[in-house]
C-alpha cells in the first residue's frame, strides 16, 4: 500500500535524475500575480484594522513578492501605528516629568488624574497606505523574478515539470 507523500525544493537542479523520476508530478509553484497578491493581503490584514486600503494598488505595487514577502510586508506596515503610539506615549512621559520638575499647582495634579484614567484605554490607529508604502520601502522582494535563479527555475519546468518540453514533444507510434 502507497501513502501520499509531497516534496517540495526551491533548488530541483540539483537533484539526481533518478529521483526526479520518481515523482508522479512535478509542479512548479511560481511568484503570485497581482490578483493573488490582492487576496494574500486581504487575507493576512483581515483581522487588522484597516483604513482606505487599495488592494488593487498593494497588489500591482509588489510585483516580484512571494507570499512570505508578503507576510513580511504587512507586519512591518502594523509596527508603524505602535512606534506612532509609543513615541506620543514617551512624549506624554516627558511632559509629565517636566510638570512635575516645575511643581505644578493642585488643578495641574487633577488634570493628570483625568489623564491617567484617560490612558488606561489604549487605542491604535487602523493602517493605512501610507504605512503600506512606508513598509515596502523596507521589505524588498527576497528575490528578483527576472534573476538567474527563477531562470534556472523555468528552465528545468520546461525539462522535467508539468507541461513542460517533454509532455509537448510525445512521438506518435502511428507515423
Amino acid at each position: 500500500m502507497k501513502s501520499p507523500g509531497s516534496f517540495a525544493t526551491n533548488r530541483p537542479f540539483d537533484l539526481d535524475e533518478a529521483i526526479i523520476r520518481r515523482f508522479e508530478r512535478r509542479i512548479m509553484v511560481g511568484l503570485p500575480a497581482a490578483e493573488n497578491r490582492e487576496k494574500i493581503l486581504r487575507t493576512l490584514l483581515a483581522k487588522e484594522k484597516v483604513e482606505d486600503l487599495d488592494f488593487k494598488e498593494l497588489g500591482v505595487m509588489t510585483e516580484g513578492y512571494s507570499g512570505s514577502d508578503l507576510k513580511n510586508l504587512c507586519t512591518t506596515a502594523a509596527y508603524r501605528p505602535v512606534r506612532e503610539l509609543i513615541q506620543q506615549e514617551r512624549k506624554k512621559d516627558l511632559e509629565k516629568k517636566r510638570n512635575a520638575e516645575e511643581g505644578q499647582s493642585a488643578e495641574g495634579n487633577s488634570d493628570e488624574k483625568e489623564e491617567a484614567a484617560e490612558e488606561r484605554v489604549i487605542t491604535l490607529r487602523p493602517l493605512n497606505m501610507e504605512d503600506m508604502r512606508q513598509a515596502k520601502n523596507q521589505v524588498a522582494a527576497s528575490f528578483a523574478s527576472e534573476g538567474s535563479v527563477m531562470s534556472e527555475l523555468k528552465q528545468w519546468n520546461d525539462l522535467y515539470g508539468e507541461g513542460g518540453s517533454r509532455k509537448k514533444q510525445q512521438l506518435s507510434y502511428f507515423l
